[in-house]
C-alpha cells in the first residue's frame, strides 16, 4: 500500500522538522502522520480548501498543498503552523511524497498501466510482463468508452464516472484533460453494440443528472484481449471525430455504425478534393442555396420519391421537378437516377468532411 511508503517518509522527515504534519487522500483519510492526527472535520476542511489549487495555502493554522497529479489531485500534505519552517516542511514533504507516488504508480497502479496501453507506450513483451506483475487478466473482453464533455467541467464529470465505476481492479477511468475522459470497461462477455450503447446512455443520463453537463460518447468495438485495447481506443476516437461531422444530432457514436462516414474519414484530403472536382465539373457544390440543399436532403430521406418529397415540402410536384432540373443544370447530376444520386450523396458527405477542417494530409 502507498500509505506505508508515505508513512516511511513522514517518520524520517519527522526527525528533521519539529512540526506535526501528515499526508491525506482526497476523501479526507489520513494515510500517514506524526504526532497527533487532526480531527476528521479539520482534515476535510483542509482537503476542500486545496482541492482546486496546486499552490501553497493556509487554513485553520495549517500549511497545505496538493501532490501534483494533474488533472486530478489524490493526496494533500498538511503541516501545523504557517511560519517559514512550516512552509519549507510542507514543500519538502510534497516533493518526497510525489517521487514515491510516481514510483508507486509506475509499479503498482493498474489505471496508469491501462493508460500506457491505450497511449501505445508499451511494447507487447513489456505489456504482458507488466500485466502478470499487476495480476491483470489479459484475455477479458473490454470496451473503450470515450466521453467528451461539451462545456468545462473541472473534476465534476470525472468524479461522477469514478463513482459509477468504483472497482479499480476491473474498470479504469482515465482523464485525458478537462474535457475528455476515457473509461475502459471490463465486460463479462462479448456484448452487442446495442448493449454498449445502453451502458453509454446510462453514463450520459447520470452525468447530466448529477453534474448538469452535456456530453458526447464515442464507443469502440469490443477488444477480445488486452493487446487490442490500443486499437479500441483509436476506434472510440474515430467514432467521436466522424460523428462530429456526419452525425451531429447524436450523442452516442458507435465505431461499427459509422457507415460510409468512416470510409470517407480514412481518405486522404487530396483525394477528396480531386473527387469533388471530378463530380462537379459544371459547377461547385457551394453554388447551391439553402433551399436547394433542403430539397436534396428531403429527396434522399424519401428514397428519391418525387410525390412524397413534394408532399413533405408542401410544394407542387412540378415545383420539385423544376428544382431537380435546376440542380442538374448546376451540377450535371440528375438526382432522379439512382447511380447519380449515390454519387451526389457521397459528394455532399465529402464536402461536409472537408469543411470540418480535418488535420490530415
Amino acid at each position: 500500500m502507498i500509505s506505508k511508503a508515505f508513512q516511511n517518509i513522514v517518520t524520517q522527515m519527522g526527525e528533521v522538522f519539529p512540526k506535526r504534519f501528515g499526508i491525506a487522500d482526497s476523501h479526507g483519510l489520513v494515510l500517514a502522520y506524526n504526532g497527533t492526527e487532526p480531527s476528521e472535520d479539520i482534515v476535510e476542511d483542509l482537503v476542500n480548501a486545496v482541492s482546486h489549487s496546486e499552490k501553497l495555502l493556509f487554513k485553520d493554522g495549517f500549511t497545505i498543498r496538493t501532490l501534483s497529479n494533474n488533472p486530478y489531485s489524490e493526496y494533500i500534505v498538511y503541516v501545523e503552523g504557517t511560519d517559514e519552517i512550516s512552509k519549507y516542511c510542507c514543500n519538502a514533504v510534497a516533493v518526497a511524497a510525489n517521487n514515491v507516488r510516481h514510483y508507486y504508480d509506475e509499479k503498482y497502479d493498474k489505471t496508469n498501466f491501462m493508460q500506457n496501453i491505450i497511449f501505445d507506450n508499451l511494447i507487447s513483451f513489456d505489456l504482458h510482463q507488466k500485466a502478470r506483475e499487476l495480476h491483470v487478466d489479459c484475455e477479458v473482453p473490454r470496451a473503450v468508452i470515450y466521453i467528451k464533455v461539451m462545456n468545462g467541467a473541472e473534476n465534476t464529470v470525472y468524479e461522477v464516472i469514478r463513482n459509477m465505476y468504483p472497482d479499480k481492479e476491473r474498470d479504469f477511468v482515465i482523464r485525458i484533460d478537462t474535457s475528455n475522459i476515457v473509461l475502459i470497461k471490463e465486460l463479462k462477455d462479448k456484448v452487442s453494440s446495442e448493449e454498449l450503447e445502453a451502458i453509454a446512455q446510462q453514463i450520459l443520463d447520470t452525468v447530466n443528472g448529477e453534474s448538469q453537463h452535456q456530453a458526447v460518447i464515442g464507443l469502440s468495438t469490443v477488444a477480445s484481449n488486452i493487446d487490442e485495447l490500443n486499437n479500441s481506443y483509436k476506434e472510440a476516437q474515430i467514432a467521436m471525430e466522424v460523428g462530429k461531422v456526419f452525425e451531429e444530432e447524436k450523442n452516442i457514436l458507435s465505431y461499427d455504425k459509422l457507415g460510409i462516414g468512416r470510409l470517407i474519414y480514412q481518405l486522404p484530403i487530396k483525394l477528396c478534393e480531386l473527387f469533388l472536382q471530378e463530380v462537379f465539373q459544371k459547377g461547385d457544390i457551394t453554388s447551391l442555396d439553402e433551399e436547394t440543399i433542403l430539397t436534396i436532403n428531403k429527396f434522399f430521406e424519401n428514397d428519391l420519391n418525387v410525390s412524397e418529397t413534394s408532399r413533405q415540402l408542401f410544394v407542387h410536384r412540378n415545383t420539385l421537378v423544376y428544382r431537380l432540373e435546376k440542380i442538374y443544370k448546376l451540377t450535371g447530376l440528375d438526382l432522379r437516377k439512382f447511380d447519380q444520386a449515390i454519387v451526389f450523396k457521397v459528394a455532399m458527405m465529402v464536402h461536409k468532411y472537408l469543411l470540418s477542417s480535418p488535420m490530415k494530409i
